[in-house]
């Protein structure tokens, strides 16, 4: 199958790419360094044409009030593109429980990427995952503070980039899902734990203070943003850190 993996330079697409091309597959990478721009268009019918399967894995460059605009414009100009050269499968990368935290200005730009996707023209499949183990590292940033850094104590399910890469790449080479996929990491921590155990691994010797108010996941309610149900990735938050 051919593939067209839009993003394909980034964390996650360069290892689908991989993954997909190990498979024997062809999948090509498509990103701004390789001149293709999802907001001007710019080499999105040629990056496209031809391709069995549009993988989307592009990001807004702000998680602020500014990404909602992202996701419709590169949605509709992708999906255009996508529909003009035959594609009969678009793939996407969401967050589970997306929907359930309105208050954040990112979240509700993925759930409006996931709508534009399900309401278009293509035989689609949304993948959703956990918080990735990559990111720890700008979460203990965001309130880091001296010797301290303060942490809600929001339930976290992590998961490691190559398990949400091998995820995307297995359901992009399937049938389409028309629905979403939950992926997550094994286990369950509370977010100040997490960063806790992160630091301790690091050998920093910053403490982490819970504060309910912290940080971006303050706003979460409950367990939300976790998932025992879903599709549950080997990797386990220790063994990343190792």
């Amino acid at each position: 199958m051919k593939f067209a993996v839009i993003g394909g330079t980034g964390l996650i697409g360069s290892q689908v790419v991989k993954i997909l091309n190990a498979a024997g597959h062809e999948a090509l990478p498509h990103s701004q360094s390789t001149g293709v721009d999802v907001i001007s268009g710019q080499g999105l019918d040629e990056a496209v044409v031809r391709a069995d399967v549009v993988v989307n894995l592009t990001n807004s460059p702000t998680f602020d009030e500014a990404s909602p605009a992202f996701f419709q414009t590169s949605m509709d100009n992708l999906l255009a593109a996508a529909q003009k050269g035959g594609v009969g499968h678009f793939v996407i990368l969401s967050i589970v429980g997306a929907d359930q935290v309105p208050e954040l200005d990112y979240y509700r730009a993925k759930v409006l990427q996931e709508d534009i996707l399900a309401a278009g023209p293509i035989p689609y499949s949304i993948v959703r995952a956990t918080q990735f183990m990559e990111f720890m590292d700008a979460v203990l940033s965001w309130t880091a503070d001296g010797d301290t850094v303060r942490l809600p104590a929001t339930p976290i399910q992590p998961i490691a980039s190559k398990d949400v890469a091998d995820a995307v790449a297995e359901v992009a080479a399937g049938a389409p899902l028309n629905g979403i996929r939950n992926i997550a990491g094994p286990e369950i921590f509370p977010l100040d734990e997490l960063g806790r155990i992160a630091l301790s691994r690091k050998g920093d010797n910053r403490a982490v203070v819970t504060d309910p108010t912290a940080g971006m996941f303050a706003v979460v309610k409950g367990d939300i943003l976790t998932d025992m149900d879903a599709h549950l990735a080997p990797t386990r938050f220790t063994d990343w850190l190792s």
